[in-house]
């Protein structure tokens, strides 16, 4: 699939702008602080609903205004064509249609169009807590099957109820035999539910492993060993048996310690921890390299590859690596954004310059 148009109103720092996109690598061209990466964070908003760079609804409003408008043109694989509209409300409920028929809900639009980001915010993903590894798991799950939506925002929601149960039993320095009762019901729930989730957590681990293996060495030069584990103790006991072992522990503190919610993906580099002991040039090959496996693992399961979209990545990897990284970029369409000039090596099939929220075609 390739989004072939992009129409902003009022979106960051524009107030009217088009984009007209083509199938091979565009390259976005514009100092900084003059609307790039709002560019690609409105192009991928149309996939999820959210903002890669977490930014809240109202932020996405260029200010002054009362709505921003985001509408796309998606060209699929199979000569279909959708057009995705959203409109984002300052103060109130955001609405989103395609081909002119509102969507009830986010997963209605999930697969419509899949867009893959790399950002230097990224990094978080090596450098950061479990849940940021937690979210690119589940993310790239997302991407492959939709249905993982659903699952995930099941177990939030039990988790919830159970963290509500276990705060009552916390507060009554007890646990009353109808709480205990009511939290077996919530076990029994969740251990169904997260017997699936973990057991497609694993499966996308075996599988996206040597692709990151691959991405990595191609970006870096060198052979280089690489591990990813996600190895939870409750899948190997049973998440059912863990909550019985923790249950006590868990009313003491009043939350769920023992899930899919708690769950860490290890990344080694070399046989290192590549959160504690990789260089930053490593962490970040390592962050590109997952990225890259993800979009490739998608392009693969689903037959279609998503949109790349490189926001300001080549301002961050030294010479080698971005030369590698353009000379390894997968088939599809393929967004840069950049405060310079591309490399003389690089293919580009359009380059678009931003310059305060205007656009000029210098193809």
């Amino acid at each position: 699939m390739i989004v072939s148009r992009l129409e902003l109103t009022d979106f960051r720092n524009y107030a009217n702008a088009e984009f007209d996109l083509t199938a091979g690598t565009t390259a976005v061209i514009g100092d900084n602080g003059q609307g790039k990466t709002n560019f690609a964070e409105a192009l991928a908003y149309l996939a999820t609903l959210t903002s890669f760079r977490g930014a809240p609804g109202d932020a996405l409003v260029r200010v002054g205004a009362d709505q921003a408008i985001i509408r796309a043109t998606v060209a699929h694989d199979d000569g279909r064509t959708s057009l995705i509209e959203a409109e984002l409300v300052a103060a109130g409920r955001n609405r989103v249609q395609v081909n002119r028929q509102k969507l009830q809900r986010v997963r209605d639009l999930l697969g419509t169009v899949r867009v893959t980001v790399f950002s230097p915010d990224d990094l978080i993903v090596v450098k950061g807590g479990p849940g940021d590894r937690r979210r690119f798991m589940d993310d790239t799950l997302v991407a492959l099957a939709t249905k993982y939506d659903a699952i995930r925002l099941e177990i939030d929601r039990i988790v919830r109820q159970r963290n509500t149960l276990l705060k009552q039993a916390q507060k009554a320095r007890e646990l009353p035999e109808e709480i205990a009762v009511t939290l077996d019901v919530w076990d029994a729930k969740f251990t169904e539910i997260a017997d699936q989730f973990g057991y497609a957590r694993a499966t996308l681990v075996s599988r996206i492993t040597p692709m990151v293996q691959e991405a990595y060495e191609q970006l870096a030069g060198v052979a280089t060993p690489i591990e990813l584990r996600y190895e939870p103790e409750w899948r190997r006991v049973g998440l059912l048996a863990a909550l019985g072992s923790a249950r006590e522990l868990d009313v003491r503190r009043g939350v769920s310690t023992v899930g899919p919610h708690r769950d860490e993906l290890e990344i080694s580099i070399n046989g290192l921890a590549s959160r504690t002991h990789a260089s930053q040039g490593e962490q970040r090959t390592m962050a590109l390299a997952l990225r890259l496996a993800g979009h490739r693992l998608v392009t693969e399961r689903t037959g279609s590859a998503p949109v790349l979209v490189l926001d300001d990545v080549l301002s961050e990897l030294d010479d080698g690596r971005a030369t590698a990284l353009l000379g390894h970029l997968p088939d599809g369409q393929i967004v840069i954004t950049t405060a310079s000039e591309l490399p003389t090596a690089a293919h580009v099939d359009r380059v678009l310059r931003i310059d305060g929220g205007t656009v000029v075609d210098d193809t």
